[in-house]
Protein backbone atom coordinates (compact mmCIF):
# COMPACT_ATOMS: atom_id res chain seq x y z
CA UNK A 1 0.00 0.00 0.00
CA UNK A 2 3.05 2.45 0.71
CA UNK A 3 4.85 1.72 -2.36
CA UNK A 4 1.28 2.19 -4.28
CA UNK A 5 0.46 5.27 -3.03
CA UNK A 6 4.50 6.61 -3.55
CA UNK A 7 4.49 5.52 -6.94
CA UNK A 8 1.26 7.37 -7.81
CA UNK A 9 3.04 10.49 -6.29
CA UNK A 10 6.28 9.75 -8.77
CA UNK A 11 3.67 9.63 -11.59
CA UNK A 12 2.44 12.71 -10.57
CA UNK A 13 5.62 14.38 -10.62
CA UNK A 14 4.80 15.37 -6.88
CA UNK A 15 8.24 14.86 -3.93
CA UNK A 16 7.48 14.10 -1.27
CA UNK A 17 9.10 15.03 2.28
CA UNK A 18 9.27 12.49 5.49
CA UNK A 19 9.20 12.94 9.38
CA UNK A 20 9.97 9.77 11.13
CA UNK A 21 8.51 9.85 14.47
CA UNK A 22 8.34 7.67 17.07
CA UNK A 23 4.58 8.80 18.21
CA UNK A 24 3.26 10.38 21.22
CA UNK A 25 3.29 13.25 18.90
CA UNK A 26 3.38 17.06 20.27
CA UNK A 27 3.25 20.38 18.93
CA UNK A 28 7.06 19.58 18.04
CA UNK A 29 6.19 16.85 15.66
CA UNK A 30 3.40 19.22 13.98
CA UNK A 31 5.79 21.70 13.04
CA UNK A 32 8.22 19.14 11.04
CA UNK A 33 4.67 18.65 9.04
CA UNK A 34 4.17 22.23 8.79
CA UNK A 35 7.85 22.52 7.48
CA UNK A 36 7.61 19.25 5.17
CA UNK A 37 4.69 20.53 3.89
CA UNK A 38 6.39 24.13 2.67
CA UNK A 39 9.09 21.88 1.12
CA UNK A 40 7.26 19.21 -0.79
CA UNK A 41 3.27 18.68 -2.06
CA UNK A 42 3.32 15.49 -0.29
CA UNK A 43 4.28 14.64 3.47
CA UNK A 44 4.42 11.37 4.90
CA UNK A 45 4.94 10.87 8.19
CA UNK A 46 6.23 7.59 10.13
CA UNK A 47 5.64 6.27 13.37
CA UNK A 48 7.54 3.29 14.47
CA UNK A 49 9.27 3.13 18.32
CA UNK A 50 12.46 0.96 17.16
CA UNK A 51 13.81 -1.00 19.35
CA UNK A 52 17.12 -1.09 18.28
CA UNK A 53 17.64 2.83 19.75
CA UNK A 54 16.95 1.49 23.03
CA UNK A 55 19.41 0.01 25.25
CA UNK A 56 18.73 -3.00 27.90
CA UNK A 57 17.92 -0.65 31.07
CA UNK A 58 15.47 2.24 28.89
CA UNK A 59 11.89 2.71 28.57
CA UNK A 60 11.34 0.30 25.25
CA UNK A 61 8.48 -0.99 27.32
CA UNK A 62 6.97 2.44 29.00
CA UNK A 63 7.67 4.68 25.71
CA UNK A 64 4.61 6.49 25.79
CA UNK A 65 2.00 5.42 22.71
CA UNK A 66 -1.31 6.92 21.14
CA UNK A 67 -1.85 5.51 18.10
CA UNK A 68 -5.54 6.36 17.50
CA UNK A 69 -4.68 10.18 18.78
CA UNK A 70 -1.99 10.41 16.66
CA UNK A 71 -3.61 9.35 13.33
CA UNK A 72 -6.43 11.87 14.08
CA UNK A 73 -3.53 14.22 14.68
CA UNK A 74 -2.11 13.81 11.80
CA UNK A 75 -5.36 13.56 9.35
CA UNK A 76 -5.89 16.74 10.73
CA UNK A 77 -3.12 18.17 9.67
CA UNK A 78 -3.70 16.94 6.16
CA UNK A 79 -0.63 14.24 6.27
CA UNK A 80 -1.09 12.24 3.24
CA UNK A 81 0.43 9.40 4.37
CA UNK A 82 0.69 7.60 8.08
CA UNK A 83 3.11 5.13 7.56
CA UNK A 84 3.50 2.84 10.87
CA UNK A 85 4.96 -0.55 10.34
CA UNK A 86 5.19 -3.47 12.78
CA UNK A 87 8.36 -4.56 14.38
CA UNK A 88 8.57 -8.02 11.99
CA UNK A 89 7.94 -5.85 8.83
CA UNK A 90 10.85 -3.41 10.01
CA UNK A 91 13.20 -6.50 11.40
CA UNK A 92 12.17 -9.45 9.79
CA UNK A 93 13.57 -12.42 10.62
CA UNK A 94 17.04 -12.97 9.79
CA UNK A 95 17.61 -8.98 9.63
CA UNK A 96 21.86 -9.06 10.25
CA UNK A 97 22.80 -5.10 8.72
CA UNK A 98 23.32 -2.38 11.30
CA UNK A 99 24.41 1.17 10.12
CA UNK A 100 26.90 2.83 12.13
CA UNK A 101 27.92 6.34 11.66
CA UNK A 102 31.64 7.16 13.60
CA UNK A 103 32.72 10.31 14.92
CA UNK A 104 29.66 12.44 15.38
CA UNK A 105 27.94 9.00 17.20
CA UNK A 106 30.67 8.23 19.40
CA UNK A 107 30.86 11.01 21.92
CA UNK A 108 28.07 13.05 24.75
CA UNK A 109 24.80 10.78 24.21
CA UNK A 110 26.87 7.95 22.15
CA UNK A 111 29.26 7.62 25.13
CA UNK A 112 26.28 7.49 27.59
CA UNK A 113 23.67 5.27 25.55
CA UNK A 114 25.99 2.81 23.34
CA UNK A 115 24.63 1.37 20.73
CA UNK A 116 21.95 3.84 20.26
CA UNK A 117 22.71 6.04 16.99
CA UNK A 118 23.98 2.58 15.44
CA UNK A 119 20.03 2.04 16.25
CA UNK A 120 19.07 5.54 14.67
CA UNK A 121 20.51 5.37 11.70
CA UNK A 122 20.06 1.80 10.52
CA UNK A 123 16.03 2.67 11.39
CA UNK A 124 16.20 6.28 9.59
CA UNK A 125 18.00 4.36 6.18
CA UNK A 126 15.51 1.71 6.26
CA UNK A 127 12.64 4.48 6.29
CA UNK A 128 14.99 6.66 3.70
CA UNK A 129 14.64 3.32 1.48
CA UNK A 130 10.77 2.69 2.12
CA UNK A 131 9.64 6.14 1.21
CA UNK A 132 12.25 7.40 -1.40
CA UNK A 133 11.44 11.57 0.12
CA UNK A 134 13.39 14.26 -1.47
CA UNK A 135 13.29 16.10 2.27
CA UNK A 136 13.43 14.65 5.78
CA UNK A 137 12.87 16.86 8.76
CA UNK A 138 13.90 16.41 12.21
CA UNK A 139 13.99 18.79 15.23
CA UNK A 140 17.04 20.51 16.13
CA UNK A 141 16.29 19.56 20.05
CA UNK A 142 17.74 16.05 19.55
CA UNK A 143 20.92 17.86 17.86
CA UNK A 144 22.98 14.84 18.09
CA UNK A 145 20.68 12.50 16.51
CA UNK A 146 21.00 15.08 13.47
CA UNK A 147 24.27 15.25 13.18
CA UNK A 148 24.21 12.01 12.56
CA UNK A 149 21.80 11.75 10.13
CA UNK A 150 23.03 14.62 8.16
CA UNK A 151 26.63 12.45 8.07
CA UNK A 152 25.00 9.36 6.79
CA UNK A 153 23.28 10.78 4.48
CA UNK A 154 26.39 12.44 2.82
CA UNK A 155 28.62 9.74 3.33
CA UNK A 156 26.38 7.20 1.62
CA UNK A 157 25.37 9.81 -0.71
CA UNK A 158 21.25 9.48 -0.53
CA UNK A 159 20.35 12.54 -2.50
CA UNK A 160 18.02 13.31 0.55
CA UNK A 161 18.02 16.83 2.25
CA UNK A 162 18.12 17.01 5.60
CA UNK A 163 16.41 19.71 7.00
CA UNK A 164 16.83 20.38 10.80
CA UNK A 165 13.84 22.18 12.44
CA UNK A 166 14.18 24.92 15.29
CA UNK A 167 13.14 23.26 18.76
CA UNK A 168 9.30 23.84 20.06
CA UNK A 169 9.06 24.68 23.81
CA UNK A 170 6.63 25.31 26.28
CA UNK A 171 5.42 28.52 27.88
CA UNK A 172 8.55 28.57 30.10
CA UNK A 173 11.22 27.46 28.07
CA UNK A 174 10.69 23.57 28.31
CA UNK A 175 11.73 21.83 25.19
CA UNK A 176 8.55 19.66 24.17
CA UNK A 177 9.46 15.93 24.26
CA UNK A 178 6.90 12.75 24.25
CA UNK A 179 9.29 12.01 27.64
CA UNK A 180 7.71 14.69 29.35
CA UNK A 181 4.71 13.09 30.31
CA UNK A 182 6.86 10.99 32.31
CA UNK A 183 7.39 14.32 34.74
CA UNK A 184 5.28 14.55 37.76
CA UNK A 185 4.18 18.17 38.91
CA UNK A 186 7.27 18.34 40.89
CA UNK A 187 9.21 16.65 38.68
CA UNK A 188 8.08 19.26 36.33
CA UNK A 189 8.76 22.48 37.78
CA UNK A 190 12.10 21.72 38.59
CA UNK A 191 12.60 20.89 35.02
CA UNK A 192 12.97 24.06 33.83
CA UNK A 193 16.31 24.62 35.24
CA UNK A 194 17.25 22.64 31.81
CA UNK A 195 16.75 25.43 29.56
CA UNK A 196 17.48 27.95 32.31
CA UNK A 197 21.32 26.77 33.22
CA UNK A 198 21.91 26.61 29.10
CA UNK A 199 20.90 29.86 28.83
CA UNK A 200 22.81 31.76 31.63
CA UNK A 201 25.91 29.43 30.42
CA UNK A 202 25.21 30.58 26.98
CA UNK A 203 24.85 34.04 28.31
CA UNK A 204 28.14 33.75 29.70
CA UNK A 205 30.27 32.15 27.12
CA UNK A 206 29.19 34.72 24.65
CA UNK A 207 30.24 37.78 27.27
CA UNK A 208 33.34 36.20 27.27
CA UNK A 209 33.47 34.18 30.50
CA UNK A 210 35.74 30.82 30.31
CA UNK A 211 33.60 28.45 28.97
CA UNK A 212 34.30 25.59 31.56
CA UNK A 213 33.57 27.81 34.14
CA UNK A 214 30.10 28.50 32.74
CA UNK A 215 29.61 25.21 31.96
CA UNK A 216 30.42 24.13 35.64
CA UNK A 217 27.60 26.76 36.82
CA UNK A 218 25.17 25.37 34.42
CA UNK A 219 26.09 21.65 36.20
CA UNK A 220 25.67 23.31 39.95
CA UNK A 221 22.21 24.96 38.54
CA UNK A 222 21.23 21.69 37.45
CA UNK A 223 22.24 19.97 40.75
CA UNK A 224 20.19 22.29 43.05
CA UNK A 225 17.21 22.03 40.77
CA UNK A 226 17.61 17.92 41.55
CA UNK A 227 19.11 16.81 37.83
CA UNK A 228 21.37 13.93 38.33
CA UNK A 229 23.85 15.32 35.07
CA UNK A 230 25.56 13.28 32.56
CA UNK A 231 26.48 16.19 30.32
CA UNK A 232 26.90 19.99 29.79
CA UNK A 233 29.34 20.68 26.99
CA UNK A 234 30.12 23.15 24.28
CA UNK A 235 30.89 21.85 20.95
CA UNK A 236 31.31 22.80 17.19
CA UNK A 237 28.25 22.57 15.73
CA UNK A 238 28.83 20.36 12.76
CA UNK A 239 31.46 17.49 14.03
CA UNK A 240 30.77 18.14 17.81
CA UNK A 241 34.44 18.46 18.35
CA UNK A 242 36.21 21.01 20.44
CA UNK A 243 34.70 24.06 19.63
CA UNK A 244 36.46 26.59 17.38
CA UNK A 245 36.04 30.53 17.67
CA UNK A 246 34.80 31.93 14.66
CA UNK A 247 33.13 29.22 14.19
CA UNK A 248 29.15 27.58 15.30
CA UNK A 249 29.15 26.24 18.68
CA UNK A 250 26.35 24.40 20.59
CA UNK A 251 25.33 23.76 23.97
CA UNK A 252 23.86 20.41 24.52
CA UNK A 253 23.18 18.67 28.07
CA UNK A 254 21.59 15.66 29.36
CA UNK A 255 20.48 15.02 32.46
CA UNK A 256 18.25 13.10 34.80
CA UNK A 257 15.12 14.49 37.07
CA UNK A 258 13.46 11.04 38.79
CA UNK A 259 13.64 8.23 36.30
CA UNK A 260 12.87 10.73 32.84
CA UNK A 261 16.12 11.74 31.07
CA UNK A 262 15.94 15.04 29.50
CA UNK A 263 17.81 16.62 26.67
CA UNK A 264 18.12 20.46 25.38
CA UNK A 265 20.66 22.51 23.24
CA UNK A 266 21.09 26.06 22.31
CA UNK A 267 23.23 28.11 19.53
CA UNK A 268 25.95 29.63 21.00
CA UNK A 269 28.30 32.54 19.49
CA UNK A 270 31.59 31.56 20.35
CA UNK A 271 34.22 34.19 19.11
Amino acid sequence: MLRKALDQFTRAGESVALVPTMGALHAGHMALVDAGRRRAPRVVVSIFVNPKQFGPNEDLARYPRREAADAQMLSEAGVDILWAPEVEEMYPAGFATNVSVGGVSAVLDGAHRPGHFDGVATVVSKLFGQVRPAVALFGEKDFQQLAVIRRMTADLNLGIEIVGVPTQREDDGLALSSRNIYLDETERARAVALPRALGEAKRGIERGDDPATALAAAVAMLTRAGFDTDYVTLVDAEMLTAPVRGRPARLLAAARIGTTRLIDNIAVTFE
